[in-house]
């Protein structure tokens, strides 16, 4: 594993910054893997729920390439959808995923939601009993421009939701983006809902790898490390879980360093 250039805790979560993102990414990875190989050695099976975004591409192309973990004894999940494009748009999360790691590694299983489906909250009710047919083991997220952890935006996060899937909108600076990462062309284009896991469902894996590059995230970063926890920055919820650690780039802790 590549050395980080500052390691410290605030609260319960350990925070992991490296020079450049090519090296956070494969920090990432490497303390994944260990961790499911940790699991693996104790369990049948390992219920993995999965991040789609750019942020994440370093970390899944070197899990893509990984050679260790028995991926058969997988099972994948994603955490969150547009509704609206259609099933085929090659902006759904699920597509994303599709090419990123989950049609490159021999999956036990892979769940995604049903970007197409016409009845939202009976897709919420499937996606969630799904989730809940047995414990989550370790989630990879990132953080959003507005601090959010799936698309829990801080107008609609809720630490204490009864749900674990839920449909939610989208708010300005999350649209926005969308745009910024090349998705789509204008914030006209995005959708305003999606469905979410939210943050009880993203807490109750027993393990939490942040994956955060990126200069556009540094406030956001700021905001998880130094404000409140505080639905205002959902991803400060991560200062209270058990095992989480959050890989960061110079860029994305550049208020850190």
């Amino acid at each position: 594993m590549y050395s980080p250039i500052k390691q410290f805790q605030v609260d319960k979560l350990n925070v992991l910054i490296f020079a450049d993102r090519k090296q956070m990414g494969q920090a990432a990875y490497e303390f994944y893997r260990d961790r499911v190989q940790s699991m693996l050695a104790a369990q049948d099976r390992v219920r993995a729920i999965f991040a789609a975004a750019h942020s994440q591409s370093d970390f899944l192309d070197a899990l893509a390439a990984d050679h260790q973990i028995d991926f058969n004894r997988i099972d994948a999940f994603h955490m969150d959808e547009y509704m609206g494009l259609g099933a085929d748009a090659p902006q759904n999360f699920s597509n994303f995923l599709k090419k990123a790691i989950f049609n490159r590694q021999p999956f036990g299983s892979v769940n995604c939601v049903n970007p197409a489906a016409t009845d939202k909250e009976a897709e919420c009710r499937r996606y969630e009993a799904l989730l809940k047919e047995a414990p989550m083991d370790i989630v990879s997220l990132g953080i959003g421009e507005n601090g959010h952890i799936a698309f829990n935006d801080p107008h609609e996060a809720n630490f204490n939701d009864p749900r674990w899937v839920r449909l939610t909108t989208l708010d300005t600076v999350c649209r926005q983006q969308q745009v910024n990462d090349g998705e789509f062309a204008s914030i006209d284009q995005v959708p305003t809902s999606a469905l979410t896991l939210t943050i009880p469902a993203l807490f109750s894996c027993r393990t939490i790898v942040g994956v955060v590059p990126g200069e556009r995230k540094a406030e956001a970063v700021r905001k998880t490390i130094e404000g409140p926890v505080a639905e205002s920055c959902p991803a400060s919820i991560l200062r209270r879980h058990d095992d989480a650690t959050l890989f960061l780039d110079a860029d994305a802790a550049r208020f850190l360093l």
